[in-house]
This record gives C-alpha cells, sequence and structure tokens, in this order.
C-alpha cells in the first residue's frame, strides 16, 4: 500500500487495488499521487482514493484525498507551498556547477559533509561547522558515489541495497557479452558508477543513463548522465528537459543497441513499476522509425523469485534466471549462504534464456532439455520435464499435486496440497480478492472497471450515514456525561458513610 493507503486501509480484512495514474491527478512532493481503491472479497468496491506513488508509509508522505473530494483553492495554495518547500534547495544544473568548482579544489580543501550529504565549498565550512567532515575527497571517492552517501535503506520508498562486487561485474560482462552500448540505469547507481568509470578507458564504449530518486546523486552527474525518476508513476522531476534527454538516450543509433536494468525496491507495488516499465518501453519504440516497432525493449527486472507470477501478470514474455544477485549492505541478500539463506533476488529478462550465461566457477551449468543455464541445485524433473527449483535448492515431486514443491514441505491430505509439516490446517478456496469468483486475478477483475455511476451511487448512502453521525456522538457525549455524574456522586457518598463510621 502507498502513502495515504495505509491510513485508509484501517483495521479489519479488506486490501487495496491499485488502479493506477490518471491524468489531471493530484501531486505530492513525489509527483502525481496514484488512484487506489479498498477491496473486501466478494463485496462491492470501496471509496477510491490519492495516495502518495512512491512512499507506502504516512511517517514518510502524509499525502491523502478522496478520489470525489472537494479541494478548496486554499487548500491547494497550502499544498503547492509545501510541494515546492520539500524540494531540493540547489537545481541539477546549480550541483553541476558546484561539482565543476568542487573538483578545482586542492586535495585539503575538499570536504564531504555526513550530516547533510553534500560536497562543501570553502565558504560553507562555517555553516556546517557543527557536523561531521569526510576530508581530502579524492577523485576516486567522486566517482563512486555510492561509497561515499549513507544508503537509504527504507525498504519501501528507496531501498538502496546496492549491488555487490560480483553481481555487478558480471551484469556489466553480461550486457557487453550480448552487444548492447548503452544502458538505461533506473534505481542501479552501483552499475551506473562501475560504467561511468570504465567509460574513461579508451577501448570502453558502454554509456550509462541513470533514473532515480535519490536527488543527491545529481552532486555526481551531469543532466545527460542522471535524471531525477520516480520509477512508481514514471515522473521526471527535471520536466521537460529531462524526459527529452531520456528520449534522447533511449534512440538507438547504428551498433548502438539499449538495454534497460532495473531494481526496484522489493516493497514496491508491482502494478505501479510495470506501468512505469511499460512507458520507458513506449518510449524505446517511440524513437524508432520502423526497425523494432514489433520488438520488446530488452530489459533485466531485479527482483525477488517469488514475484514471479505478479511480473510475468504483467509481461508474459519475461523469464526468471537462477543467478543470485547479492548486495553490500543487505544483511540476507549474500551469495554463498546455502540452503533457505540464498538470496532470492533474481533477474527477470524478456531476452532469451538461452543466450544468458551463467558462471560455470560458481556452480552454474547449462541444461540441454530446458536450454538454459540453471544452480547445481536445480536438477531437471522428467515428470514436469522442467527444472523446476526456484531458491536454489532441490525441489521435489509431488504426485498428488502434479508438480515440484520445496523440500521442506509435504503433501497434507485436509488441505489437499503440499505445505510445511507444522502448518496449521484451513481449506482457503483459490478466487479473486475483489469478487470472490475464480478464473481470474485482482488485477484484471471486471469489478475494477465499474463505471462511474456505480461508484456514486453508495455515495448517498455514505452521505446518510454521515449526517447520523454526529446525532449518535451527541446522544453518546449526554450518556457519557450522565455515567460521569452519576460516578462522582456515588465515590462521594461511599466516602461520606465512611467518614461517619469513623466518628
Amino acid at each position: 500500500m502507498a502513502a495515504g493507503a495505509e491510513g485508509a486501509a484501517g483495521a479489519g480484512s479488506g486490501g487495496l487495488a491499485v488502479l493506477g495514474a490518471v491524468p489531471g491527478a493530484p501531486c505530492c512532493p513525489h509527483g502525481p499521487a496514484l488512484l487506489f481503491v479498498k477491496t473486501s472479497q466478494g463485496k462491492e468496491e470501496g471509496r477510491r482514493f490519492y495516495a502518495c506513488s512512491a512512499c507506502r508509509d504516512r511517517k514518510d508522505c502524509k499525502f491523502f484525498q478522496w478520489e470525489d473530494e472537494k479541494v478548496s483553492q486554499a487548500r491547494l495554495a497550502a499544498r503547492e507551498e509545501y510541494n515546492r518547500s520539500h524540494q531540493p534547495p540547489c537545481t541539477h544544473r546549480q550541483n553541476v556547477e558546484r561539482y565543476k568548482n568542487f573538483v578545482l579544489l586542492p586535495l585539503s580543501k575538499r570536504r564531504f559533509c555526513q550530516e547533510c550529504q553534500q560536497l562543501l565549498l570553502p565558504d560553507e565550512w562555517e555553516k556546517h561547522s557543527s557536523h561531521q567532515f569526510l576530508y581530502d575527497i579524492s577523485t576516486a571517492q567522486l566517482r563512486s558515489p555510492s561509497q561515499l552517501l549513507y544508503p537509504l535503506e527504507n525498504k519501501k520508498t528507496n531501498a538502496q541495497y546496492l549491488f555487490a562486487d560480483r553481481s555487478c561485474q558480471f551484469l556489466l560482462d553480461l550486457i557487453i557479452s550480448l552487444g548492447f552500448r548503452r544502458v538505461l540505469s533506473v534505481g542501479t547507481p552501483r552499475l551506473h558508477e562501475m560504467i561511468q568509470s570504465k567509460a574513461l578507458q579508451e577501448d570502453f564504449r558502454v554509456r550509462s543513463l541513470l533514473l532515480d530518486i535519490d536527488f543527491r546523486y545529481s552532486q555526481f552527474y551531469t543532466e545527460d548522465e542522471f535524471c531525477h525518476y520516480n520509477m512508481f508513476n514514471h515522473y521526471f522531476f527535471g520536466g521537460e528537459a529531462a524526459h527529452e534527454t531520456c528520449r534522447k538516450f533511449l534512440h538507438e543509433e547504428k551498433d548502438e543497441r539499449v538495454i534497460m536494468v532495473a531494481d526496484p525496491p522489493f516493497g514496491g507495488l508491482v502494478e505501479a513499476l510495470a506501468s512505469s516499465f511499460k512507458k520507458l518501453m513506449a518510449m524505446w519504440k517511440d524513437t524508432e522509425k520502423g526497425g523494432n516497432k514489433n520488438q520488446e525493449m530488452p530489459m533485466f527486472w531485479i527482483f525477488p523469485y517469488f514475484f514471479e507470477s505478479r511480473i510475468l501478470e504483467f509481461f508474459p514474455s519475461f523469464s526468471m534466471m537462477d543467478y543470485q544477485v547479492d548486495y553490500d549492505n543487505h544483511a540476507l541478500y549474500k551469495h554463498g549462504k546455502t540452503g533457505r539463506r540464498q538470496s532470492p533476488v533474481r533477474i527477470f529478462t524478456n531476452l532469451s534464456p538461452g543466450v544468458i550465461v551463467l558462471p560455470a566457477e560458481e556452480g552454474y551449468r547449462f541444461c540441454a532439455i530446458c536450454q538454459r543455464y540453471v544452480s547445481s541445485g536445480n536438477h531437471h524433473c522428467e515428470i514436469c520435464n522442467s527444472c523446476t527449483s526456484k531458491d536454489g535448492r532441490r525441489w521435489k515431486h509431488c504426485v498428488l499435486c502434479k508438480k515440484c514443491v520445496k523440500p521442506s514441505w509435504f503433501h497434507c491430505n485436509k488441505c489437499n496440497c503440499c505445505a510445511l509439516e507444522n502448518h496449521t490446517c484451513e481449506k482457503i478456496d483459490v478466487g479473486c480478492f475483489v469478487c470472490g469468483k475464480a478464473g481470474h486475478k485482482r488485477s484484471s477483475c471486471p469489478s475494477l472497471s465499474c463505471t462511474r455511476a456505480s461508484h456514486q451511487a453508495g455515495k448517498g448512502r455514505r452521505q446518510k450515514q454521515k449526517t447520523l453521525k454526529p446525532l449518535k456522538r451527541a446522544k453518546l457525549g449526554v450518556c457519557k456525561r450522565w455515567a460521569t455524574k452519576r460516578t462522582i456522586f456515588s465515590r462521594r457518598k461511599m466516602k461520606k458513610k465512611k467518614k461517619d463510621k469513623t466518628t
């Protein structure tokens, strides 16, 4: 759920469906808000509302507005002022100029404020005198800003879990071997900076454009190397100029094929991410004069394997690779661990699985039947006719379920499916979460595409309930006051009796 979504859902059973970005949507500091609707299984859809696209916690962004709510001019003006006040103090162009001045300074005068996460010029030292500094910032450090900046580790908004060198180098080597020369790096600052560092070599031809919501990177990259971007609503904070920068980068020239590499926050909304990625793919298609009109922009989407069904729902042409992506600053997502402790992060791609060669020195091997590389523990199942493991462990085939399951699962006759041995038996009818019917999922439920007329039908009932609420509150207030007075009178009476007894 998004920022306002958490506050609206409240207690009780129910869920939220993302209706997506709509024209004329109100804005918060993170760009246009997304439209949501509260749902309950088998019941009519609830009231629609707008909430922040990027933040799932009201503490991070408090924006919330009902779809049919009438907002006064005074409130609109206050909202615009609030949005302006929460934008970065310097523009991207100003940060570029500051960087040019910073690199001209001698090493002894290069300082970085750790508290403000900002490169400092000499005339700014006094203003930050009470803060902690990093001194003697070298050129190598400036070329690796992800090592200099504190990672923003809010898993639902930023989630800057940075690629380990192993995964980063593998991705870059794979991109080069597949013949790509331009990389649209969406939320992958570590990959971008590796490409930028190697770009200084004469024989290195790969270029990268970083799209990221973290504006701190504008201190280190020019407007042709970085765009301030929200991947949950496809919003370029730099306006049409930034949009045009991205469009030009996606324009393929001779022998310069483009690939998109995205590493979104794992707590993000898959529906919103898929919508933005499709818009970036559409931008790529629009730049072509006809050669790739019927093709899909090549892409690597890095995400946990347990989101496979959700990703395939929006991108049926994608397949999941067995390669385990690991991160420097994540306690669990590390390479080399065994069993359930292995990293669950995988690469989803629309490229043919057979062309993606995984490193043999790490135990990956080629399955001649599946025509793809698999992990050492992923054995081919002759019954399923596929290498079925998702988590790196060897899965086992269940004859009753007619599929392979995790090694720790056992078939439960009560549930009629495989589950953990100590699970609680509970028969659950599989169906759509919105209407309760089988045959489709929540995102494609016909009930969500109902007309506004049906939405307005329940408006009258809600208005009637609203008028009754003040009356109920008034009655409740009278009862509370009467009960309070009665309690006070009773206590006084008891005290008086005790006093009479003692005397």
